[in-house]
């Protein structure tokens, strides 16, 4: 054992015991620099997001290389607020939590290597977290009464998972998107509408004016009786049905088109996510990931659920999208469940859950 990691497993040990610590967390997954310090598992000190949303949307979507140096260029200041914004600088802090994955290798790659520096530099205790676990520990911050066990419906941009989770860094993956996750469908059909990036706030703006009944798209998958589900199926329909009315002369109301898309991915969500929390018999329903943030799924979720007994939450609005805070939660409950990572961490663009 090194000098190091002699210093940090004493460190660790009296952390466990105290319960209560100052935890830096950074996330850099895709296309947000964020930074939060948390002093309890749910008790968020401070929050800094630097959105790299108008570098990408010439490019109608996220490109890595320029998200990487984005974040390269980024990283320290964004930890700079956050610690000034909670009135703490790094002698205070006791340990770090990164992002390692999945998402983008450069990106994930440019905040391991910034906490596994802090943590070397500063002898502090490290843990990499897991995003998506990041995403469903984003509502212990917003429901200080919640506990596992629960079913989570996880859809984001680059994930549609469902998962039970039976403890705090318990996790069991029990449905999941065959092909495009639902964030992503939602950017492909705003794309072919002419909508910008990102894309899925835009068509659930544009879908308010229009009629969800006004076109059936169905995929054949999802009627299925099993808890995975299929998006690009209902992609390919929305493409076609632009085609076609092209190719006739036709003009197609956009806005019940983006409607009618919606309706149909928000119904297989939220079918297959209480059909899963029915079965697995906890009584809870979670909703976490970007695609959260959309105001159709959340309210129709919660009504599906409560119709059936069960008890639905869902994170604040400003803890959806990616941010440090979730990680900050999810790194609290692995420290104190007995995990932590060495300097040899490594990002992972294909983490499972």
């Amino acid at each position: 054992m090194n000098r190091y990691e002699q210093v940090v497993s004493e460190k660790l040990e009296r952390l466990r015991s105290q319960k209560k610590f100052n935890l830096l967390a950074i996330e850099s997954s895709c296309d947000e620099t964020a930074a939060s310090v948390l002093t309890s598992e749910r008790e968020v000190r401070s929050m800094a997001v630097h959105t790299q949303i108008p570098l990408h949307q010439r490019y109608g979507g996220v490109v890595p290389e320029i998200a990487s140096r984005s974040h390269v260029e980024r990283i320290g200041g964004v930890v700079r607020y956050a610690l000034e914004d909670a009135k703490m600088s790094m002698e205070d802090i006791d340990a770090v939590a990164v992002t390692c994955g999945p998402g983008l290798v450069g990106a994930l790659l440019v905040g391991v290597s910034y906490a596994k520096g802090l943590a070397f530099a500063r002898q502090l205790p490290l843990i990499g977290v897991n995003h998506i676990a990041g995403h469903i520990a984003a509502n212990y911050i917003s429901h200080k009464e919640l506990e596992p066990p629960f079913v989570c419906l996880v859809a984001s941009g680059g994930h549609s998972h469902i998962v039970e989770v039976g403890d705090y860094s318990q996790f069991r993956l029990i449905g999941c998107t065959r092909d495009d996750a639902a964030g992503e469908a939602f950017d492909k059909v705003a794309r072919v509408l002419g909508l910008p990036y990102p894309g899925g706030p835009h068509l659930e703006k544009l879908a308010l004016s229009g009629d969800e009944n006004a076109f059936s798209l169905h995929a054949g998958f999802n009627a299925k009786p099993i808890l995975d589900f299929s998006f690009s199926g209902l992609k390919t329909a929305v493409i076609n049905l632009m085609h076609n009315a092209e190719q006739t002369g036709r003009e197609l109301n956009k806005a019940d088109v983006a409607a009618s898309f919606q309706r149909a991915v928000v119904d297989t969500l939220v079918t297959k996510s209480v059909n899963a929390a029915m079965e697995a018999g906890h009584g809870k329903l979670v909703l976490a990931g970007g695609v959260s943030a959309n105001t159709v799924l959340r309210n129709r979720l919660r009504v599906a659920a409560e119709a059936k007994g069960i008890a639905f939450y869902c994170p604040e609005m400003k803890y959806c999208t990616d941010n440090a805070a979730m990680i900050g939660c999810a790194g609290y409950y692995g420290l104190l469940g007995g995990q932590s990572s060495s300097l040899n961490l490594n990002a992972n663009p294909a983490l499972a859950l």
